[in-house]
């Protein structure tokens, strides 16, 4: 065996952490496959063999994650019968009920803006970028509810490294797949579609900055935000926005849909902040979903590790 001292050794000689990695996985199916199955194949696709979304369909998942919470989980059919998709009615029952039929395949997310490799990914593509792993985190509404879930991604900075932001970018705009011959109820919303969110880029690079295609290890419900959506848990949920077709990077603070509706109740930032109340109710206390008491509510929702994003700004005023 030859070995190399490490000034000796190029980059393109290392082996890539993500085959590393998974790279019992790698050799069970390259052991399994002929020269002609292995035509045309990245060895990323070897390493976690290309999943097809279909609703309901069971995802293959490399890990749990070091991020997720040991608190216990809020039950499935809570979590995909109490939620806020206004593209599909108001009422918390009405996206699980409105949403059955929404179209969800074939599906691109168009990636550009101030980038040196813009991209449009299938659903599929997106998918093969790195190994999914489950990270049950906890969830915040802005009307003092929550829940805990077993959400199924990666973080987005993997994608946002696959398209090279230039050093220009300084924020991320996302937006929302809308349809008014699918989402006749957006009429009755009260708020401008499609649904636009943003982000600054340091936030959007942060490893808890999740983008989901499942949870509880299988893909998105329709009214949870199928196929493809933004999961931020240190943030009020409005933040993470659902049914991505747009991620732009772009040099100035974009709009985002709530701030548009009502500057004074939604700001940019959207962290969890007990100290601050909505205008209309405190936000110092939350409601589990299943529960009957309430809880106090924690800074950052609990996820201090992004506490030095915002160091020196008063998250009173950048509420």
């Amino acid at each position: 065996m030859l070995i190399k001292k490490a000034a000796e050794i190029r980059g393109s000689e290392i082996t890539p952490k993500w085959l590393y990695v998974n790279r019992r996985k790698f050799l069970a199916g390259a052991l399994g496959v002929t020269a002609g199955a292995l035509a045309g194949r990245t060895l990323k696709e070897l390493a976690w063999p290309m999943q097809k979304v279909v609703a309901g369909s069971k995802l293959n998942v490399a890990q749990k994650s070091a991020f997720s919470t040991s608190e216990a989980v809020t039950p499935y059919d809570n979590v995909t019968h109490y939620n806020n998709f206004y593209e599909f009615g108001v009422g918390k029952e009405d996206p699980a009920e409105k949403a059955k039929n929404f179209r969800t395949s074939p599906w691109s997310v168009k990636v550009g803006g101030l980038v040196d490799k813009p991209r449009t990914f299938s659903v599929e593509d997106l998918m093969q970028l790195a190994p999914l792993e489950e990270r049950i985190y906890r969830h915040r509404c802005v009307e003092a509810w929550s829940i805990v879930v077993p959400w199924v991604g990666f973080s987005l900075s993997v994608l946002l490294k696959e398209v090279a932001p230039q050093a220009k970018a300084k924020f991320v705009a996302f937006e929302s797949f809308y349809d008014r011959g699918q989402m006749p109820e957006a009429r009755y919303g009260g708020i401008p579609f499609p649904y636009v969110e943003g982000l600054r880029l340091d936030e959007a690079m942060h490893p808890l900055a999740l983008l989901c295609f499942g949870m509880y290890g299988q893909t998105l419900p329709n009214q949870d935000g199928a196929p493809v959506r933004m999961v931020l848990p240190w943030k009020y949920g409005f933040k993470s926005i659902k049914s991505l077709v747009k991620i732009k990077l772009v040099d100035k603070q974009p709009p985002t849909t709530w701030n548009m509706a009502n500057s004074s109740e939604f700001g940019f930032y959207s962290n969890v902040n007990p100290a601050v109340d909505h205008p209309r109710w405190s936000q110092a206390k939350e409601r589990r979903l299943g529960e009957f008491s309430r809880r106090s509510t924690l800074m950052f929702n609990g996820y201090d590790q992004v506490a030095s994003l915002y160091s020196g700004m008063d998250l009173r005023k950048n509420f």
